[in-house]
């Protein structure tokens, strides 16, 4: 993915179980736990390109939110504020090869940002 892909989209939910028939019948999401990532399942549309989880409704988190993808969190972050926004959440690693992080804009919207590692593995000689 490119720098400002949509990559992507957190839905709070109240039930998982619940959730996860509703959106697997509706559109036939795959949705399911991935390892170290217990009681947060991730959906992926069938277009295999579409992505995000369910995460559990919680105060200040009760609209969806989307995710995305930057060259630098760091960069990002510090030109939120300079350009009217605010940083909701500092940058977070998820693994030892990607962060995250959740901004506001002017208006009021969150929007989770995640840098990942995304260099090509060496080719061989």
């Amino acid at each position: 993915m490119a720098h400002g892909d949509i990559t992507h989209v957190d839905i709070p939910v109240e039930d998982l179980g619940r959730a996860t028939a509703f959106y697997s019948g509706l559109f036939g999401w795959d949705i399911q736990e991935a390892p170290g990532f217990e009681g947060y399942p991730m959906w992926q549309a069938p277009n295999k390109i579409s992505g995000g989880g369910l995460a559990p409704r919680s105060e200040g988190f009760t609209a969806p939110r989307s995710t995305v993808e930057v060259d630098s969190i760091d960069d990002v972050l510090r030109q939120v504020v300079e350009l009217g926004g605010q940083v909701l959440a500092p940058k977070a690693e998820i693994d030892a090869t990607s962060w995250w992080a959740v901004i506001v804009d002017p208006d009021g919207n969150e929007i989770g940002l995640y840098e990942g590692a995304t260099a090509e593995p060496d080719a061989a000689p």
